[in-house]
């Protein structure tokens, strides 16, 4: 029996939740995984997990012996890195995450730009829009948008992303223009099904509702942003997706005198034991570019 190999499969099945989802994540056979798992079991004398036909649970010594586990294949995964000179100039594989359209609009021009100052590196792009666990995905940045749910993860804040009103003019010069949130109850909407109606603002300390009609809905903010456009109402949607519009006239910001919702953004990575260089040089690169581009868009104001 590979040790080695049964403690990260192991380490996989604990991760997973499940013998099942541990195979999917290591592209094997569910027997395999639960075969290995047995191997290891049998060679130190002991039962790891107590498997029913939904759960899996540790037992006492499964408890212990994951922790153990934990610190052996990061000390190997540590030795490998060093051997492989990744502590020493930043090279080898480098996996992110990326929100989709943010990636589209502001993130993927800074990271074709990584790539062009570090030769030795290649990129791995996994452009999805849900919260990816970086361990179990072997991911090793993670762009976010949003509060942050797992305090495991070490997270550099580069600034706020702002939820705008806008309508095209034509629009605007139909329908007239809503003085306060309340307005909003007479005016057609244009809703991209991540965001809540009614829409919620806030002013001097008090909160504010409206509750426009819904015109259109549509699953993706690019086709919220073209149907408010061609002036089929006012869309409520993220800063960096309009920034062109608002520039050119073919949007104009409302109720720019309430708050709505902002949001932070945070590179975030998981750090065991020495950083490889090549993640530290990413988060380097990237920090103070997405700093910079998120204080140049507009917040409304």
């Amino acid at each position: 029996m590979d040790r080695v190999d049964a403690m990260q499969v192991f380490l996989a099945v604990m991760d997973a939740g499940s013998l099942s989802a541990a195979g999917r994540q290591l592209n094997a056979p569910l027997a395999t995984v639960s075969r290995k798992v047995s191997e290891l079991e049998r060679h130190l004398g002991t039962r790891l997990l107590i498997r029913t036909s939904r759960t899996i649970q540790l037992t006492d010594a499964g408890r212990d012996y994951l922790e153990a586990a934990r610190q052996i294949v990061a000390q190997i995964r540590d030795a490998e890195l060093r051997a492989s000179g990744e502590y020493e100039v930043p090279r080898g594989e480098l996996t992110v995450t990326v929100p989709i359209d943010f990636g589209r609009h502001v993130a993927l021009s800074f990271i074709c730009d990584f790539l062009a100052q570090f030769p030795s590196i290649t990129l791995n792009v996994l452009s999805v829009d849900r919260a990816v666990h970086l361990v179990e995905e072997r991911v090793d940045v993670g762009i976010r948008i949003g509060q942050l749910a797992d305090s495991s993860l070490y997270a550099v804040n580069v600034g706020d992303l702002y939820v705008l009103n806008c309508a095209s003019p034509a629009y605007l010069q139909l329908k007239g223009r809503p003085a306060c949130p309340e307005d909003l109850n007479r005016h057609d909407a244009v809703l991209f099904d991540r965001i809540p109606n009614p829409w919620i603002f806030s002013r001097d300390g008090s909160r504010h509702r409206g509750q426009p009609n819904i015109r259109v809905h549509t699953n993706t903010m690019h086709g919220a942003v073209a149907a408010a456009v061609g002036g089929l109402g006012i869309t409520r949607v993220f800063n960096y997706l309009v920034a062109d519009q608002l520039r050119s006239g073919a949007l104009i910001p409302i109720l720019t005198e309430y708050d709505t919702e902002r949001l932070p953004v945070h590179l975030v990575y998981i750090r065991q034991g020495l950083l490889p260089l090549k993640v530290r040089a990413f988060l380097d690169w990237m920090a103070p570019r997405l700093r910079q581009k998120l204080q140049e868009l507009p917040s409304g104001r």
